[in-house]
């Protein structure tokens, strides 16, 4: 069988997203809780950044799934030492039977998923958040009964999250709206991607209270993510106006959902009283992580 690489939302249908999200609800449910599919299996989890939810739901996931998690970092290995991308995951392709990267350049686990004979999953890059945004539709589907229609506003950075959002919205019908400031919306060209042939309505704009009114879900994410320090005054400034708060959510529908797909800088991006308040499902977000996770690996590790 011809292995499936998951570098990107893309590269999954939307049928395939919807098996993943039914499986994802039926794990959550305790439903094959005792049974063990990838018993024998070893996971390698390479990570370039620090990571809580997408290493620690890995890992247990894999165990939960019975098999082995083996964590990798450079430093450990000899890409440390200047060895290439292409000849360790050749070699790790002959131990391994799936590998997850956190890296900062796309590129790089492009190139290892280039060079692997194993399914390789993108736990998070500059440019894409697929698993991430796999465990937001879940969320909104658990809230919401549905996703087709339902209006999911952003408000913030056009990063790796929202890439993400963008093509899942293509892809299962959400109607997307980003509000970002002038010159921090997602790329032109990735959008249109998204666009050619999707389901869902994607718009861009720049105010965040036109992209929050009538809103189902309130999404947001960090101002400033890893690597960006040296920016941190200028985002800071560009970004003032693009606060969760309380006065925000009152423009967004009575039962809208609040999303943060966490860490959180309180008080920046987002507030502590909605954070923290009845709308909130972040931390039904983060639990998630762990269910699609496992659904993720099911899937391309049989």
């Amino acid at each position: 069988m011809t292995k499936k690489d998951v570098l990107r939302i893309l590269d999954l249908s939307s049928d395939e997203i919807q098996k993943l999200l039914d499986r994802a609800l039926a794990l959550k449910s305790g439903d094959d809780a005792m049974k063990c599919p990838l018993l024998g299996k070893s996971i390698g989890l390479f990570f370039e950044k620090p990571s809580t939810r997408t290493r620690v739901s890995f890992e247990v996931g894999v165990y939960q799934l019975g098999a082995q998690a083996i964590v990798l970092s450079p430093k450990e290995l000899q890409l440390g030492r200047g060895e290439s991308i292409a000849d360790t995951a050749k070699t790790l392709s002959r131990y391994l039977h799936g590998m997850v990267m956190r890296v900062f350049d796309h590129a790089t686990v492009s190139e290892f998923a280039r060079h692997a004979s194993i399914p390789v999953i993108n736990g998070l890059s500059d440019k894409h958040h697929p698993c991430q945004a796999l465990a937001d539709v879940m969320t909104v589907l658990e809230h919401k009964g549905r996703l087709e229609g339902v209006r999911f506003a952003y408000i913030g950075d056009g990063n790796n999250v929202a890439n993400s959002l963008v093509e899942i919205a293509a892809r299962t019908g959400l109607d997307l709206v980003i509000a970002s400031p002038s010159g921090y919306a997602p790329e032109a060209s990735l959008l249109e991607r998204a666009r050619t042939g999707g389901k869902g309505r994607i718009t861009v704009v720049t105010d965040p209270r036109e992209a929050a009114a009538a809103a189902d879900v309130l999404y947001t994410d960090v101002w400033i993510s890893m690597g960006q320090e040296e920016e941190a005054a200028d985002r800071i400034r560009s970004f003032e106006k693009y606060q969760i708060n309380a006065e925000l959510l009152r423009l967004a529908k009575p039962d809208a959902v609040v999303l943060h797909c966490l860490p959180a800088v309180r008080g920046k991006e987002i507030t502590d009283d909605v954070m923290d308040g009845r709308q909130s499902a972040i931390f039904d977000q983060a639990e998630n992580r762990l269910h699609t996770s496992k659904a993720l690996l099911e899937y391309l590790i049989r």
